[in-house]
Order: structure tokens, then sequence, then C-alpha cells
């Protein structure tokens, strides 16, 4: 056992570290989610709201998961058990498995609709193109039959491309270099949207905080989407977490990846709501905000399609660094907990994610081949993002603020959080007291609310 410690892959410095959770937290949901829910939800109260949940919610949960893994150096199921033998909580880790695959079936077909439309942008389809026509090419994306599925192959094989690669020279190096890329994109996004007339209705949209609009949709629609955000519940931070240098700062990577992650969804918006407003679109389109209003709103400007590609490119970036850590929670357990080689786990966690995301492409829109077929009246593709979003996430996560708050001994958690007190946490006792008795009952609310118990 020790020999396999020991050969263990793991990441090569704290700035991989950094780069590497960062590319976990960041996706679509930046970039397509945040802005759109942000529009829908009052912009600058949800703002707030949505601050206060990721210090209440977000950093308690990363941290107690960064607790599972690098104490362990083991996947999400054996964290639990490592820790806690045959108790039964390895079910637990089972579940955030479950939850990876529900997320990945239809998260992977989004990503397809992505990376098409960048190859659409770079083709030049949307030049001059009209709201009819935007709607149309959507609509065409999503029907289908034979697009989303080849566009969730692409993508599922470039994910596993760089996942067989290993931690380091897969992993690391594509998110240390994607994760810079990516903020150079998006800031030229925002420069270009930020000089647009009218483009400050847009900024004060965002910022401008209408106290009148903080209502209890909002705050539970923040919380969940605080969670959503960060990777949590899942075991993505248990993962790479198992993956991280000896003496990394936990707090310290925790805040920063949490910023960071705000600042690129704050980013996201800057680029959208400026452009949205100065052209009089409606910014609070819903899920249609990425695939229908940005394309409409960047081809009318000057320079638009060249922004345009560098918009989906990000988007792309963000989606991949995403899946890379989703994959690598099944990936991992399959490797350390099923004896398989690295290359075979890839390839069998593909054809599953594959096998059932097939049905997600084919019924993401009610006049696909498959979008009249429902369980439990839902689609395939509303099943799959209903189950992970809805349940398994928030399930998830009050697991981890119960196990790391109350059956961890706390001399413990402190132990390695402080890195065998070499790393002052003068918030330690501020952060056991959030994790135990706040985060849990916000959970609670936020799981009660998902499946319509509350509204």
């Amino acid at each position: 056992m020790q020999d396999l410690q020991q050969k263990r892959e793991g990441f090569s410095s704290g700035l991989a570290v950094f780069f590497a959770t960062l590319g976990s937290a960041v996706g679509l949901g930046n970039i397509w989610k945040f802005p759109y829910l942000t529009g829908q939800f009052g912009g600058g109260a949800f703002l707030l709201i949505y601050f206060l949940c990721i210090i209440l919610v977000g950093l308690p949960i990363m941290l107690g998961e960064f607790y599972l893994g690098r104490s362990t150096r083991k996947n999400v199921v054996g964290a639990y058990e490592q820790i806690k033998p045959g108790q039964g909580w390895g079910y637990t880790g089972i579940m955030a498995v479950l939850g990876v695959y529900f997320i990945m079936f239809f998260y992977s077909c989004v990503a397809g609709w992505v990376y098409l439309y960048l190859f659409k942008a770079i083709s030049g389809d949307f030049a001059g193109i009209t709201a009819a026509v935007a709607k149309a090419q959507f609509g065409g994306v999503v029907v289908g039959p034979w697009s989303p599925i080849i566009w969730q192959v692409i993508v599922m094989a470039t994910v596993s491309a760089i996942l067989i690669m290993g931690v380091k020279q897969g992993i690391e190096r594509i998110t240390k270099t994607l994760m810079p890329l990516l903020f150079i994109l998006i800031i030229l996004c925002d420069i270009r949207a930020l000089t647009l007339p009218g483009a400050g209705a847009g900024v004060d949209f965002m910022f401008n905080v209408d106290f009148s609009k903080i209502t209890a949709p909002v705050i539970l629609t923040a919380l969940g989407l605080s969670f959503f955000k960060l990777s949590l519940g899942i075991g993505t931070m248990v993962t790479y977490s198992s993956y991280f240098t000896h003496d990394n700062n936990l707090f310290g990577t925790a805040a920063k990846v949490a910023v960071s992650d705000t600042l690129v969804s704050m980013l996201a918006g800057l680029a959208i709501f400026p452009a949205v407003f100065s052209f009089g679109m409606e910014p609070g389109a819903g899920p249609g905000l990425l695939f229908m209003t940005i394309p409409l709103v960047f081809s009318q400007m000057p320079l638009g399609s060249i922004l345009l590609i560098a918009f989906f490119f990000l988007s792309s970036i963000a989606a991949t660094t995403a899946m890379l850590s989703l994959v690598e929670v099944p990936v991992a357990y399959f490797v350390e907990e099923k004896g398989y080689g690295r290359k075979k786990a890839v390839m069998v966690n593909a054809l599953i994610i594959l096998g059932f995301g097939v049905l997600a492409a084919l019924s993401a829109d009610s006049s696909a081949l498959l979008g009249q077929v429902t369980v439990f009246g839902k689609s395939f593709f509303d099943l799959f993002d209903y189950l992970s979003s809805n349940v398994i996430l928030p399930l998830g996560g009050l697991i981890v603020a119960i196990f790391v708050g109350y059956v961890v001994k706390p001399a413990e958690l402190r132990r390695e959080l402080t890195n065998d007190g070499a790393i002052p946490v003068v918030l330690f006792d501020a952060f056991v007291f959030i994790l135990r008795y706040i985060t849990p009952v916000l959970l609670v609310l936020v799981f009660l609310s998902s499946i319509g118990v509350i509204k």
C-alpha cells in the first residue's frame, strides 16, 4: 500500500493546484448559468446574496472536501472508507460518482453545443443573423439528431485524451495553459462590450442593488448556484485535493479559487450585459442567453466576428476544464478501487457517459427524437439535470458537512488544515462553527427548495 501511495500522481506545485482547482470550479456555469440567473433574478441584488452564500456554504464545504482528499490521498470512495472503515460511509462516495455520471450525461451534451458554436463562429455562420435566424439555428442544434451526438463524441474524445495523459502531463499542463488564456479572452470581450454605446445600463443592472428584489426565490437560487458553481458535493474537490502538495495552504487555495471563480462569473457578466443592453435585448432571456442572444449581439458589433470566436473559445475552455475534474472522479475510483489501468478507466467511463449521454442529446428539446419520452414526467435531459443538481449535489454537500463537522475529530481537522501547525488559522473555530451549524441548515433549505418542498 505504501508503494502505491508513493507512485500515485500529484500536482507539482501550488500554482498547478490553483489552476487545476480553479479549472474545476470554472465551467459553463460561469458563462452560461450565472449570467442568465443574474439577469432573471434582479442583477445586483442577486450578486449580493450570492457572495454571502459563497462564504456560508461554498467555502466551508470546499474546505471539508479538501480535508477528505488530502488527508487520505484517496478517491472519493476510498477517502470515506479510510477515515471510517466498514461503517458504510463509502456509499456516500458511490453517490458522488453517480452524481458525476448524471451531470456528465447532460453537461457533455451542452458542451457539445459550445464546441459546435465555436465551429460555427469560425465558419462565419453568424454573420448578419437576425433574431429569427439565431433561434432557428439553436433549434436545429438541440433537435439534431446527428449533430448533437457527433459534437458530444468530439467533446468526450478531447476530455479523454487529456485524462489519459495523467495528472501532471494531462490535467495540470492543460489547466495551467488554458486558465490564463481564459482570463485574457474574457477581458478582451469585456473591453469591447464596455465601450459600446449604452453599455453603462448593463453595468448598472449588474451592480446596482435593489433590496426590494431580495426575495425567498432569489436567496434559494443563489444558495443553489453558489454550491453548483464550485463543483461541490460530487467528489471533484475530494479527488483533486488528493493530488495536492503536502505544503499547500488549503485555506488560501479555497479562498483564491472562490474569489477567482466569482471574478470569472462577473467578467462574463460584464462581457454579456453591456452588449445585451446596448442592443436592446432581454437580460433575463434564460438558458438561450448564451446560444441565441450572444451570437445575435456580437455579430452586430464592429470586430464582432472575432470577439464571437473568442467568446465561444473561452466557453469551450471552461467546459473542458470543468469536465476534466468531473470525469477524473470515476476514473480515480476505477483505478484505485477496481484496479483498472488509467487508460482503460478513462475509456470505460467515456463509453458509459456517451451511452447515456446520447439519451440527453436526443431529448434536450421537445421536438427532438426522444423529446416526448419521459421518466417520472421528465425528459432524459431534464431528469439527469434534476437528479444531479437538485438531489445529489445538495445531499452530498450536506453529508460532507456532517461527516467533517461531526464525525472527524476537530484535532485531526485542525492538524490537516494548518499543515501540522505550520499555518496559523485564526478563523478555524469560526470555520468549524459555520460548517456544523450554519452550512447544514442552508443546504437543507437548498435541498427542500430544489425538490419543490419549499418555494
